[in-house]
């Protein structure tokens, strides 16, 4: 099976998983920026791999189911991460929020398209800036350290609270974009028990 570039570069961000729990892990006092530096080669991989997949025309059915796999995965294991490091509610709060938008979205798209409306339910604007204020969040936390004074894990705490408010927001723009099919005023899919 040949693999295009934007494939293998999701391929990478899937095989960075381990790498970055491992480092995320490691008793040395540079372990944090490593693994800082492990998660932004991860999301940088999401950006270049939609970006060659677009200007080398190579999407593919492959790249549409793993790249949001990829994400979620990376995304989800850094989230669980951190809470086990700082095990308190005020984290665990928007971690949940994220972690449980990604799996009602998911579900929501999954259902959106058998019945053959997954275009209205594509990725909006609202949830790019979610995930960028997101992964800077989480890069932050990870690295911890401050620089130059400036407080890195408070400011990506604050922006953690940010991307989880992002994220209800767009949760809400998708569910009011699927909300003819869900409220029955367009017809269900056959196996509707499925989805009830």
């Amino acid at each position: 099976m040949h693999l295009s570039l934007p494939n293998v570069l999701t391929l990478l961000r899937i095989a960075l998983i381990p790498v970055f729990v491992i480092v995320f892990y490691l008793p040395w006092v540079w372990a944090p920026l490593v693994a800082a530096i492990v998660f932004t080669l991860a999301a940088l991989t999401d950006l270049l791999d939609g970006y060659f997949a677009r200007r080398l025309n190579q999407v593919s059915p492959m790249g549409a189911f793993l790249d949001p796999v990829a994400d979620k995965l990376m995304v989800a294991t850094a989230l669980v991460l951190l809470v086990e490091a700082d095990p308190t509610p005020a984290l665990a709060i928007p971690v949940v929020i994220i972690i449980g938008r990604e799996i009602a979205i998911s579900a929501l798209r999954e259902w959106m398209a058998e019945v053959g409306a997954r275009a209205q339910v594509a990725v909006s604007m609202i949830g790019k800036i979610k995930t960028t204020v997101q992964m800077t969040a989480i890069i932050m936390m990870i690295y911890r350290a401050d620089i130059l004074g400036l407080p890195v894990y408070t400011i990506g705490y604050v922006l953690l609270y940010m991307a989880a408010i992002l994220t209800l927001w767009s949760m809400m723009v998708y569910l009011r974009a699927a909300w003819p099919n869900l409220s029955g005023s367009h017809p269900a899919p056959k196996d509707e028990e499925d989805y009830q």
